[in-house]
């Protein structure tokens, strides 16, 4: 069986990574105290600490598949919504990567952001959960899991319940961008088994559908 090249950007705790096989995955995060608890929790991973935006036009042709998830703290709803954060520029290297990667990628490539607060520039492939995802392959419907207050939870014991929801544990609290909020590393990750789908729907529908790489797996 064909071993996949999964580049793996913005790879934070590498939530969305969790459940696939037979891939080679080089991760690039550039917060290396997230980079550090990736490589603990996947060791056989290449780790990269470098700025994923500028990684993914150095190095795009090296790999079958690519997966992105560029920062959603400027497009999220909660920011537009924030009476006490002041307004930023919406991110755009998001839709510089989306227009990049459908031009340029030969392989199959996904972009994970959130809903945002405005229309999307780009229309989304398709909508998971409060994931929107653009895509150069089909991907069918899927029903997200669901945790009753995700966002409400900004403290230890609620970064505690994330792990536990997510699958993904390391000791103690895990802190960025200034935030004292040990859940925001967290809420960042995309659910296992929405990497999951996403990934066996690339091997299903897209570039690879040719090849024997179709895998099953319970969760």
């Amino acid at each position: 069986m064909k071993i996949i090249k999964v580049l793996n950007l913005y790879a934070g705790l590498g939530g969305n990574r969790k459940h696939w096989q037979n891939v080679n995955v080089t991760a690039v995060e550039q917060n290396k105290k997230i980079a550090d608890v990736y490589r603990k929790l996947y060791p056989l991973d290449h780790i990269i600490i470098a700025d994923a935006h500028q990684y993914l036009i150095e190095h795009y042709k090296e790999y079958d598949f690519i997966w992105s998830s560029p920062p959603c703290q400027t497009h999220s709803r909660m920011m537009y919504l924030a009476e006490k954060t002041a307004p930023r520029f919406p991110e755009l290297s998001l839709y510089e990567e989306i227009i990049f990667l459908k031009k340029f990628f030969p392989g199959s490539f996904v972009i994970e952001n959130v809903n945002p607060y405005y229309k999307p520039l780009i229309k989304p492939s398709t909508h998971i959960g409060h994931h929107l995802f653009w895509s150069n392959f089909d991907i069918l419907p899927f029903k997200a899991p669901h945790l009753t207050g995700f966002l409400n939870r900004d403290n230890s014991s609620g970064s505690e319940e994330l792990k536990k929801w997510l699958g993904i544990f390391y000791p103690g609290n895990l802190y960025i961008n200034n935030s004292h909020d040990p859940c925001q590393v967290l809420h960042n990750c995309v659910h296992p088994n929405i990497g999951l789908h996403v990934f066996n729907e690339s091997l299903r529908t897209g570039l690879f559908k040719s090849l024997d790489l179709t895998q099953k797996k319970t969760i």
